[in-house]
C-alpha cells in the first residue's frame, strides 16, 4: 500500500469519526432541567415612547411581580427585578 492510499483512508476515517459523532448529539434529548410546569398566561407589557427597551411584568403565583425586559445585542430576556406584590396570587398575608 503506497503513502497516498494510506494518507487517504486516515483522512476519510477521520471526517467518518467526525461525522458519526455529529449524528449521535442529534438523537440526544435536549439536557434541559426538568420542568414542574409551564406557566403561558399574559404578561403585562409597559411600552417606552420609542418603542425600545420595553418592560414586561408578571406575576410569579407565589406572590411576586417579576420584570423582564430584552437585551440589545441578541433579544435574549434579563429579568430586572422581582419584587413581593400582594396582589399576585399566592402573596403572604
Amino acid at each position: 500500500m503506497s503513502y497516498k492510499s494510506i494518507k487517504w483512508f486516515g483522512v476519510i476515517g477521520a471526517l467518518s469519526a467526525l461525522s458519526l459523532t455529529g449524528c449521535a448529539s442529534m438523537t440526544e434529548p435536549w439536557n434541559d432541567a426538568p420542568v414542574d410546569h409551564k406557566d403561558d398566561s399574559p404578561a403585562v407589557i409597559y411600552s417606552m415612547p420609542d418603542g425600545f427597551a420595553n418592560v414586561a411584568s408578571k406575576c410569579d403565583g407565589n406572590g411576586f411581580r417579576m420584570f423582564s425586559t430584552r437585551e440589545g445585542t441578541n433579544g435574549g430576556g434579563k429579568t430586572v427585578a422581582v419584587i413581593a406584590d400582594p396582589k399576585c396570587k399566592g402573596a403572604k398575608k
